[in-house]
């Protein structure tokens, strides 16, 4: 090649670990990197550098969330492909390996939105996200105290009654489920979704059925056929 011939510029990933190298204190550039890292889908990399950031600098708050954010991307990668894999093959060796995952990413979720919560308390969304991931892990109890606060809040009411609504079910407490499905779906001050309406009617049909509550499973039905239809409206709306 000439000697003068022009220089190929890196690619910008390239450039950023080059300048790593020489500027290992430049917070800016882990964040960068870390991005592109989490962009080319490769969390693992993104959170192993942004570790590195936390040793340069612990009290940035923009690493700290970055890397938790990086943490459940590679969770939630390890537990889609163990599930593609599960889809594919029935062998008791990737049954063990889907269970590890599952745990994995439930703990990840718990790990990470507790260390928020404690940050931020005000922030009772995260405990939507702390009492599902309990759901996953079967502790029904825990999971039915953590969004106790959230019932007095009009936007994450509904998704805290369906999350103790499936814990009682759980638990085998079926009258305890059927009111927190009915405070979901036919709470008259906080409309839930036509989708969260519709999955908590079906339950509690379920469970009326299951007790022979005859006039309770058609009030349930007729709620279902208002929910399908309000579904089938927002669903042609955002279609137009």
């Amino acid at each position: 090649m000439s000697a003068n011939a022009p220089k190929v510029p890196l690619p910008r990933r390239q450039q950023l670990e080059q300048m790593l190298r020489e500027s290992a204190l430049d917070i800016d550039l882990y964040l960068e990197l870390a991005a592109i890292h989490r962009a080319e889908d490769r969390p693992h990399e993104a959170r192993r550098l942004l570790q590195q950031a936390l040793q340069v600098s612990k009290d940035d708050p923009r690493v700290l969330w970055e890397f938790e954010e990086a943490t459940l991307a590679r969770s939630l990668q390890q537990y889609r492909e163990v599930n593609d894999l599960a889809t594919r093959l029935h062998t008791p060796e990737v049954d063990r390996e889907f269970k590890r995952v599952q745990v994995d990413w439930a703990n990840r979720r718990l790990d990470v939105c507790r260390a928020r919560l404690s940050r931020d308390p005000s922030k009772h969304s995260l405990r939507l996200v702390i009492a599902e991931a309990l759901l996953d892990l079967e502790l029904y109890n825990e999971a039915i105290e953590e969004v106790q606060p959230c019932l007095d809040s009009d936007a994450l009411s509904p998704a805290a009654s369906m999350i103790q609504g499936k814990c009682y079910s759980s638990l085998g407490q079926d009258i305890a489920s059927l009111a927190a499905f009915r405070a979901v779906a036919l709470r008259r001050t906080v409309s839930a979704t036509p989708k969260v309406r519709l999955a908590a009617m079906r339950l509690a049909v379920d469970i009326a059925r299951r007790h022979q509550l005859t006039l309770s499973v058609e009030r349930y039905q007729h709620a279902i056929e208002i929910a399908e239809a309000d579904l089938a409206k927002h669903e042609t709306k955002g279609n137009s």
